[in-house]
């Protein structure tokens, strides 16, 4: 067995799971080498020992709730843990998830001989965690280099004739462009000038007015033949009789460092949204698997949500939004049990309580969530009605968010245009007249009208 391979510490007290989860790894044995320990107390003193890169821990030990192993604020790159439960439930999930967890894992057969695909995509999300992490220490470090330079750094002075020639020019061109002041003096500035830049230089110039400073930031040419980022204010001198533009004055400092941990940042954010978004996609495909019944409809009442909301003029931020919240409209439903959510005929009313519920769910399990708290109206609100009939609040009319208004009507279409266990799809002439007898009772009207149109046109 190799000594690289990767530690993992199963802490579990039960023997019979400790075995099925020792059999699972038995044919990863080049990749992953798992010790198991019975109580938090053999965990630490195993931890401290060896470093493992990945704990598996039962929920609830004979000395205690394996919850302490967790990392905190402090140590936000401490062990990774997947927790394992007996009984599953949403608040443990949602606590475990919120507390740092990686996974949580409800014990079954098949969840425990699945623990090696669980370890590698636990491990391959604490990795994605700890490169932003990593960058964004490694942001802050730059950003207070990059302060204490501008801090102890001189400026660059320059004094520009109305048709571009540099009259003066300060020592701190040296430390700034690579040139003396002799080497500059005499030359036109926008030789300096990326191509790129110059057209918003040049317009800067025409507009210039007395006693008003511009502050524009440029690319400008260095001595070694590369470009850098310069921050320029400047302002025009104008002559006291005629207020014509006798000379400009600028200063100018370095900001490529600024403008380096500045495109760092954005990318860094453009990972993270990214992780976000495979991870949206990742719970959709997780509901998929679970209902087969229902597999492809958020994907399709996605699809066509955004399409009839671009036409109603959402904006591109409000569209983002919109997808999230279709693409998770059902995420509630993980608190449903399986014999309610995949029963083949009618519910009960006692049923119904329940299934009504997962708007609810759906809210408490995504808004901890900061980042989806703008994608929330329709999880939360999709089953609201027009005439107050809808749950889980009965609000009414307009009163409904938008996005939930529109996304009922299409949520309502794809369900009644697919087979269902309990029933067979609905003739899309039907589906229509549904729609139309409901409109101004369940559905907006005006929406309704919208739709309808977008069906006929797109012939939906």
């Amino acid at each position: 067995m190799s000594s690289e391979n990767i530690h993992i510490l199963l802490v579990e007290d039960e023997d019979p799971h400790a075995e099925l989860i020792k059999r699972a790894f038995e044919d990863y044995e080049d990749e992953f080498r798992l010790h198991r320990v019975r109580s938090l107390s053999e965990a630490r003193i195993w931890i401290n020992q060896n470093q493992p890169r990945l704990i598996i821990a039962d929920w609830r030990l004979p000395d205690g709730e394996s919850l302490e192993l967790l990392p905190n604020h402090l140590d936000p790159l401490a062990t990774p843990i997947i927790l394992m439960t007996s009984y599953g439930n949403e608040r443990i999930a949602v606590e475990a998830l919120k507390s740092g967890a990686l996974d949580y894992v409800v014990k079954s057969p098949e969840s425990l001989l699945d623990m090696p695909h669980l370890a590698r995509k636990a491990l391959d999300q604490w990795t994605v965690r700890a490169d932003r992490i990593h960058m964004q220490e490694a942001l802050s470090e730059s950003e207070t280099h990059f302060r204490l330079l501008a801090e102890n750094a001189s400026d660059m002075i320059t004094r520009i004739k109305v048709t571009g020639k540099m009259f003066y020019i300060s020592p701190a061109c040296k430390s700034i462009l690579g040139y003396t002041s002799e080497e500059m003096i005499g030359y036109s500035c926008f030789q300096y000038i990326h191509p790129e830049d110059m057209l918003m230089i040049k317009n800067i110039l025409r507009q210039y007015s007395k006693n008003h400073t511009y502050t524009v930031t440029h690319r400008s040419l260095h001595k070694d033949g590369s470009y850098i980022w310069l921050e320029t204010s400047a302002r025009a001198i104008l002559d006291d009789e005629t207020q014509n533009i006798i000379e400009i004055q600028a200063t100018s400092r370095n900001i490529t460092e600024r403008k380096k941990a500045e495109e760092a940042l954005k990318n860094a954010h453009d990972q993270l949204r990214e992780a976000y978004e495979r991870t949206i996609e990742g719970w959709v495909r997780a509901l998929d698997l679970r209902d087969k019944e229902t597999e492809g409809h958020t994907q399709r009442v996605t699809e066509i949500t955004m399409r009839v909301a671009k036409q109603l003029g959402f904006t591109e931020e409000e569209l983002s939004h919109l997808k999230r919240g279709a693409l998770l409209h059902d995420m509630g439903k993980i608190g449903i049990p399986d014999e309610i959510l995949q029963k083949a005929g009618p519910l009960t009313e006692t049923e119904w309580e329940r299934m009504r519920q997962h708007p609810i769910h759906a809210y408490n399990m995504l808004s901890p969530i900061a980042y989806l708290n703008p994608a929330l109206d329709i999880p939360f609100y999709h089953h609201e009605r027009w005439d107050g009939s809808g749950y889980p609040h009965g609000l009414k009319g307009e009163n409904i968010p938008l996005a939930a208004r529109l996304f009922a009507i299409v949520d309502v279409w794809d369900a009644l245009r697919s087979d269902r266990p309990y029933r067979k799809e609905m003739p899309r002439t039907e589906v229509i007249d549904y729609l139309r007898k409901n409109a101004g009772i369940l559905f907006d009207p005006k929406l309704v009208d919208i739709f309808l149109h977008f069906v006929k046109e797109n012939n939906i």
